[in-house]
Order: C-alpha cells, then sequence, then structure tokens
C-alpha cells in the first residue's frame, strides 16, 4: 500500500486579481485527520485558498487537491463541510427547515437527515429554536446554524472561514469542544481565524501568510519552541538587574518591576533564579504568557515588513 494522500496539498498555487497578487507560489501540506490553522492579517490570501479548495475559484495556476483529488474535479468534494466567513439563509427558513434542505441537497436519506439534524442541533444548543425562523436569530446562533450545515453528511474534510468570529465566550467554547470531538473522530479541520488563541487549542500545524506569501509553517509545538514570551516579576527592579534579565532574550516590555521577555533559548529560563538572586532581589513570578502564538505571529509579520521595506 503507498502512503495516504494529504488531506489538502497545494503547489506552487498562484492567484491574481488585475494586477494584485492574491497568493504567490503557495505551498503547503494538511496531513489526514489533523487540525491546521491558516493565519495572516487582512488580505493575506487566507479567504482565497479556501475558495480555491472549494471550487469558488476555478482559475488559479499551480495544483491543489483533496486527499489527492483535483479540486477541479467534484468527487474531490464530495466528503467537503464547508462554512464560509460571509454567508446568507433564507431568513424566511427555519433552522430544521435549513438542515433538511440541505441533507437533500448532499444525497442524504430522509431517514439520515433526521437523525443527524437532530443530532446537530442539539449539539450546537438549537434545539429549542429549532422551529423558528432564521431570521430571528443572533448571529452567534446562525454562525453555530451554519457550522451544523457543515457538519451534515459527516465530513471527512472541514473547510472553517473565521468560525467562532460571531460568538460569545460560551459559542466559542462549545464549538471549540465540538471541533476537538470531531478532530478526535478523525476529521481533518482547515480553519482561517483571527482569534489566535482559540488556533492554539485547537491546532496542530499552522501556516502564516502575508500579501499571499507564506512566510512560516510548521507544527505549532515547533514553531513556539523558539519563541518564548515570558513574564517575569520581582520584589525590586534596578536598571543592572532589569539589564541582566534583558540580556538573557529581547526585552518586549516593563511595567513597574515587571518584564516582558522573549527566550529564543529555553535554557535561558533556567538562568532567571540565579539572577535574580545574586542581585538581592526576590522572584514572586515566573510565567510563559499564554499569547505565545500571538507574539510570534505579530513579530514575524513585523519582521516580514522590515524586509519588505529594505528591498523596496
Amino acid at each position: 500500500m503507498g502512503a495516504q494522500p494529504a488531506a489538502i496539498a497545494l503547489s506552487e498555487v498562484g492567484k491574481r486579481y488585475g494586477p494584485a497578487v492574491a497568493l504567490e507560489n503557495l505551498t503547503l501540506s494538511v496531513a489526514p485527520g489533523t487540525a491546521f490553522g491558516l493565519l495572516g492579517p487582512n488580505g493575506a490570501g487566507k479567504s482565497t485558498v479556501i475558495k480555491i479548495l472549494t471550487g469558488l475559484i476555478p482559475s488559479f495556476v499551480g495544483e491543489a487537491t483533496l486527499f489527492g483529488i483535483d479540486v477541479h474535479r467534484t468527487q474531490a468534494r464530495l466528503k467537503l463541510g464547508y462554512l464560509p466567513e460571509l454567508f446568507h439563509y433564507p431568513q424566511w427558513m427555519t433552522g430544521e427547515a435549513l438542515l433538511r434542505y440541505h441533507g437533500q441537497l448532499i444525497g442524504l436519506s430522509p431517514s439520515h437527515i433526521e437523525v443527524q439534524a437532530n443530532q446537530l442541533l442539539m449539539r450546537l444548543s438549537l434545539w429549542e429554536a429549532r422551529y423558528r425562523r432564521i431570521g430571528s436569530y443572533s448571529k452567534g446562533m446562525q454562525q453555530r446554524l451554519g457550522l451544523a450545515v457543515a457538519l451534515l453528511g459527516t465530513p471527512r474534510l472541514l473547510l472553517l472561514d473565521e468560525p467562532t468570529s460571531a460568538l460569545d465566550p460560551i459559542g466559542r467554547v462549545l464549538v471549540r469542544d465540538l471541533l476537538l470531538e470531531e478532530k478526535q473522530k478523525g476529521t481533518t479541520i482547515f480553519l482561517n481565524s483571527h482569534l489566535l488563541g482559540e488556533v492554539e487549542h485547537l491546532c496542530d500545524a499552522v501556516a502564516i501568510l502575508d500579501h499571499g506569501r507564506l512566510l512560516r509553517q510548521g507544527s505549532l509545538q515547533a514553531l513556539l519552541a523558539t519563541h518564548l514570551q515570558v513574564t517575569i516579576e520581582v520584589d525590586s527592579l534596578d536598571e543592572s538587574l532589569r539589564r541582566d534579565l534583558a540580556q538573557l532574550g529581547t526585552l518586549v516590555a516593563q511595567n513597574g518591576n515587571q518584564l516582558e521577555i522573549t527566550f529564543s533559548d529555553r535554557d535561558a529560563l533556567a538562568a532567571v533564579a540565579p539572577i535574580v538572586v545574586d542581585h538581592g532581589a526576590k522572584l514572586f513570578r515566573l510565567a510563559p504568557q499564554s499569547e505565545a502564538l500571538e507574539a510570534f505571529f505579530v513579530q514575524l509579520l513585523d519582521t516580514a515588513g522590515q524586509e519588505a521595506e529594505s528591498h523596496a
């Protein structure tokens, strides 16, 4: 038996809108059964990637496949669930009717539609609202309904464009837990999101785009291993101690007796306590920042911007 094909494979994919470059020689691969985050600022090309994979943009250069099947072929999308960033469902339909309609569109039998629709309505906390018109739903409820539509038919691959952007904290936890369940079942998840904390909770790997170019790709563990932002708090911080601690990494910010330092070498963390003691101070706090991906993301984009300016 040969190796299992990638759930998503892009090879030197390029796309222009007139003179504007949306994607430039983009190559990336997503392993089956993993959760993959596509990150980047507005206009980076994230939605263009999603639209290429769904067949909504048929004209592009390069190659794109889903489980080894060219995305131009309808067969590639038979087990694909898709939640677009901007969607608009008929406001006069009920949530239950919308799921039934989409179940018919993808060829599910009436019995399968009823079972799956009921399960999804309950899993996404929409059961009580199933007979209400969609026009009466909140934005968060409509987004959860859109995710239910994407999950119909038990897809092998979920393409999610900003799946939690309209959700409140409770809704985000609900959707995150559901997606974690799907990943445990072997479903491949490919998502765009500006909520980097959500990406850290769910994704195994990420790719970061900027102006259509791939800046970095890899597992979160590998990418963040060389970028750890740490909070250091002491009882007394003079200039000598601040200077010696800052030499361990890159000083990001100072707030009173608290420093934010980015470490490129995790082993350097072991030197923090001895330095503090040598200066006669007490170490009150030594804690990694929960927004490590955010710090890495911002620094990477800043570096890319500076390099672009230097070559301009």
